[in-house]
């Protein structure tokens, strides 16, 4: 070994110029060797790891319906391919931050001298990093946080090392691709997509020669005021666009006092954002969803459009919500009115409201279902009085008026209240209740002494959501299921029959048929559509809610109006609030294929009903029961008997203490069929032909509400007692 190292020794010692050239030589091996055992991420691992602030709701055919940002430390967008970004931006900024970019290998050395030379005789410090030196310093920072601030020599020495070995392995265009998506310039923006858009208010292929020299200059100095971007941004123009320069640069100065302070905001996508809050949970997610993009729009643009003719009566509200009756899918979820509201971010098919006369098709169907009733059955819309622990409840019609005998057919198609809770008390509350919650209403958590007889007539709270899915499982013969934002998943609960194939099959035919509701609708209304469809609508007390929600042979369509103050709407109702964005949303759905009327199914059959007297006109009407059966059936009543309604028989009234005495007033209510005479305490009080009158309050003490006829024969009568005021303690 020494007799090969020593003459090696000597010739080294007499020939320098080759040991310079052996230590030059093992320098550039140890160099290879230092850079080819960095791992370096390719340029698709660092696309994908460049993740945007934004997530994306994507329709049920990938079409993009919202845009929603989630990540809130900075703004960036989605990934801008080279091609589609301004060849002017890209020649800027090479200009301004890396000039010899194509020539050298990812680390300009006369750069680096040159910022070395200029830090050490100039006040103003300044960087030699090229593009591919900043765009390995990112990745760093992405992949070892901290290590920049722990030992910043060690982090040089990997930056250098890592855009030598990014330079080697990638190609030119993807360096400057990578770096344009991922630089900051300003504030939050980050990505040139995010920064033209956010400051410019244009995509990143519009951008003009001036834009270009902006946003260049912005990236060095991301905090300068307007007069120094303006002198960076000339210096850039200079360089690139040597024509008219002046005249550029005097342009640039307004143009860079006219950056926006806070980003624009920059516009996407916005069809579906109660949806994508509701899905959407990650940054950079793609979330494809059951929506129908087409279904969606025209369900937002038909709300906005019914809402704005209907602003004069105090109307800014609404929701819509669209479910394919078979699959439970959501094809449109339309929250809010958007900017005719004044709380656009409330989610209207989710809030819980109260659904009015919407919950009657469930009543009767039970009623039905339990053998109590049957769509021929007379019930008695006349006065009602029923005492209930809160006190005395006395259910009106939406008309104020009452119309006799009618037929559950008629009662339920044209929304009538009083029949409907004379249903509910041979039904019971809690079994209704119960049926309620069977079929997903699940903002009905009190007992059923809370809701009391209020409950026929929509006295509690239920979401859209909730109740058009109740409605769609009428639609799938009484089965209720969950609904699904997704495509092709599986519900999250099982399904469950709730009612009878038989009873959702009669009941849909009484909500389709436009004879039946002609008593309060009229024959022709925005119920009416081309196809079968079965519709319901309901207001809630005060004129806070009004509903529209009815299905097709395919879906079912659920319609909100009102306001999310609360505050009533002004003499709207449901037929000329929410059922015209109901039908018109209906009719878009079948605008290829006409629905069809359900197939009845075994066990309903039908047969010719005629009543005696005639309250209503002879029809087909169908029964539950196997043929054969009757082809005819005539239902005779009895005559309506004279009674007593208000106040009912042992009913103790307590005094108002904060009324005076000479404002307390009683309701007295009877109701005949011919004249009736009313007596309190053997006093005549009526005339012997008012049915209804309000008297002053008897003292207190025990009365008695007497009913005669005309020859004086008693009729019917109520004992009840009136108590005296409590007297005030003294303050």
């Amino acid at each position: 070994m020494r007799r090969f190292l020593l003459p090696l020794w000597f010739s080294l010692r007499s020939r320098p110029w080759l040991c310079a050239v052996l230590v030059l030589l093992a320098g550039i091996c140890l160099l290879i060797l230092w850079v080819a055992t960095v791992k370096v991420p390719d340029f698709g691992q660092f696309k994908q790891h460049s993740q945007s602030s934004e997530a994306w709701l994507l329709d049920r055919h990938g079409a993009p319906l919202q845009r929603l940002r989630l990540n809130h430390d900075y703004r960036r967008l989605d990934w801008v391919p080279l091609a589609q970004i301004s060849p002017r931006l890209q020649q800027a900024m090479l200009v301004a931050e890396d000039k010899r970019f194509y020539q050298h290998a990812g680390v300009d050395p006369w750069a680096l001298l040159s910022a070395i030379w200029d830090n050490l005789h100039r006040p103003h410090r300044r960087g030699g990093s090229t593009l591919t030196m900043q765009l390995a310093k990112l990745w760093l920072q992405d992949t070892q946080p901290g290590f920049s601030h722990t030992s910043p020599w060690r982090f040089k020495l990997a930056q250098i090392r890592l855009a030598l070995a990014i330079d080697h392995d990638w190609q030119k265009n993807q360096i400057l691709e990578a770096y344009l998506n991922r630089v900051t310039f300003r504030g939050e923006l980050v990505g040139i997509d995010a920064a033209a858009r956010g400051l410019l208010a244009k995509g990143p292929a519009a951008l003009d020669r001036l834009d270009a020299a902006l946003l260049a200059a912005l990236v060095r100095a991301p905090a300068a005021g307007a007069s120094r971007l303006a002198r960076r941004a000339c210096d850039v123009l200079t360089h690139t666009h040597t024509q008219d320069a002046r005249q550029d640069c005097e342009r640039l100065w307004i143009r860079a006092a006219l950056l926006p302070k806070r980003p624009f905001s920059m516009a996407g996508q916005d069809d579906a954002p109660h949806v994508a809050r509701r899905l959407l949970t990650q940054a950079g997610q793609r979330d494809r969803s059951s929506l129908d993009a087409s279904v969606q729009r025209f369900a937002r643009q038909t709300l906005q459009t019914h809402l704005a003719q209907l602003a004069s009566q105090h109307v800014t509200d609404g929701a819509v919500l669209v479910l394919d009756n078979t699959s439970g899918e959501v094809l449109a979820y339309v929250g809010s009115s958007g900017d005719l509201s004044g709380a656009a971010a409330v989610d209207g098919v989710a809030a819980l409201r109260q659904p009015g006369s919407t919950l009657k098709p469930f009543l009767y169907a039970l009623a039905i279902d339990q053998g109590w009733l049957q769509a021929a059955s007379v019930l008695d819309d006349s006065p009602l009085a029923l005492t209930t622990p809160s006190g005395l409840y006395i259910p009106q019609d939406y008309d104020r008026h009452f119309h006799g005998a009618v037929s559950v057919r008629t009662a339920l198609a044209s929304s009538l209240n009083v029949p409907a809770v004379r249903a509910l008390t041979l039904v019971g509350v809690d079994r209704f209740l119960h049926t309620l919650q069977q079929l997903g209403l699940q903002g009905l958590k009190q007992d059923a002494d809370f809701y009391g007889f209020g409950l026929a007539l929509g006295g509690a709270e239920t979401s859209l959501l909730q109740l058009t899915n109740a409605y769609r499982a009428l639609a799938n013969g009484g089965q209720w299921q969950p609904v699904s934002f997704h495509t092709g998943t599986k519900p999250l609960s099982p399904s469950r029959q709730v009612l009878t194939p038989q009873t959702s099959f009669i009941i849909g035919d009484i909500l389709s048929d436009p004879v039946a509701r002609s008593m309060t609708f009229g024959l022709s209304s925005p119920l009416s559509t081309r196809g079968w469809a079965a519709v319901k609508t309901g207001t809630s007390k005060g004129m806070r809610d009004n509903w529209a929600i009815g299905y097709s042979q395919r879906y079912t369509v659920g319609v909100w109006v009102g306001n999310f103050s609360g505050e009533p709407m002004w003499d709207v109702s449901g037929v000329t609030g929410a059922a015209p964005v109901w039908r018109d949303i209906m009719e878009y759905l079948h605008r290829d294929s006409a629905s069809t009327p359900p197939v009845p199914p075994a066990g309903v059959a039908a047969q010719t009903v005629h009543y005696v007297p005639a309250i209503e006109a002879p029809r087909q009407e169908w029964v539950l029961g196997n043929a054969p059966l009757p082809a005819t059936t005539t239902l005779r009543l009895a005559p309506l008997q004279a009674q007593l309604i208000a106040p009912p028989a042992g009913a103790v009234i307590a005094p108002d203490p904060d009324i005076p005495d000479r404002k307390q007033a009683l309701l007295v209510q009877a109701a005949w069929s011919g004249q009736g005479c009313l007596y309190l305490d053997q006093h005549l009080i009526n005339q012997c032909r008012l049915p209804q009158l309000t008297i002053p309050l008897p003292p207190p003490g025990k009365h008695v509400l007497s009913l005669r006829d005309k020859h004086g024969q008693l009729l019917d009568q109520h004992p009840f007692e009136v108590r005296a005021i409590a007297l005030k303690a003294p303050a």
